[in-house]
């Protein structure tokens, strides 16, 4: 789907690269359909439950390992005790490209091996405050995929959620990756702009976040 305004790549802070444009439609039709998947279950699609009694206002549902606030696990506890869907390979080689065309540099692409994705799904009315992606045991970068409605993507800085920070508008197809020093960066998404995807990527409304991460868990952490 091309911009009627060229959106060039850009690195909004240091190793927080945003490319415009990276899915085709074919591409994001694709994931549209495996999320869909995924949001039957095992574990299905659901609004998680902050400690301190909040619920989020987006629906999530994960593949590799299942995450709530501030911990992975092999089986959602929290939601009905099963075994996540695994993460597959494809995803892999999808998120190797991303690194990739994000960063130019082959051995850290061929490096980075995602074993597990949030997948964030956005109606007119959800946000995400400013928060850290840290439960992970590593500091590998996370690759961000957008798909459907438009939205603000504020990205901070990594010592508080207040300024300064920068907003962009992420849209359908746009990849976002946080690494290196932008690595533990605050983010949030404080607006969706409704009616701005393109039914051609397979999702009438709404928007899809999908963040492809690296645990740094094994098989003793919670099963193999």
């Amino acid at each position: 789907m091309s911009a009627l305004i060229p959106r060039p790549p850009m690195e909004v802070a240091p190793g927080a690269v945003h490319v415009p444009g990276w899915l085709t439609d074919a591409e994001q039709r694709d994931l549209v359909t495996a999320c869909r998947a995924w949001a039957t279950g095992p574990v299905p699609i659901r609004r998680t439950r902050l400690p301190r009694g909040g619920v989020m206002s987006v629906q999530t549902v994960c593949v590799g390992w299942h995450w709530r606030p501030y911990a992975y696990s092999r089986t959602a506890d929290d939601v009905n005790g099963r075994r996540v869907a695994d993460f597959p390979d494809w995803m892999v080689r999808l998120g190797r490209r991303a690194l990739l065309e994000a960063y130019g540099d082959r051995a850290q692409a061929d490096g980075y091996t995602p074993d597990t994705a949030l997948i964030n799904f956005y109606d007119g009315q959800a946000r995400m405050g400013m928060h850290q992606d840290k439960d992970e045991r590593v500091p590998a970068p996370v690759v961000s995929l957008s798909i459907g409605d438009s939205c603000v993507f504020r990205v901070g800085n990594t010592e508080t959620r207040t300024r300064p920070y920068t907003d962009i508008e992420l849209a359908s197809g746009d990849l976002f990756v946080l690494g290196g020093p932008s690595r533990f960066a605050y983010h949030g998404v404080p607006k969706v702009i409704e009616g701005t995807g393109d039914p051609a990527t397979g999702l009438r409304s709404g928007r899809l976040n999908i963040t492809m991460r690296v645990t740094g868990l094994t098989a003793a952490d919670g099963g193999g």
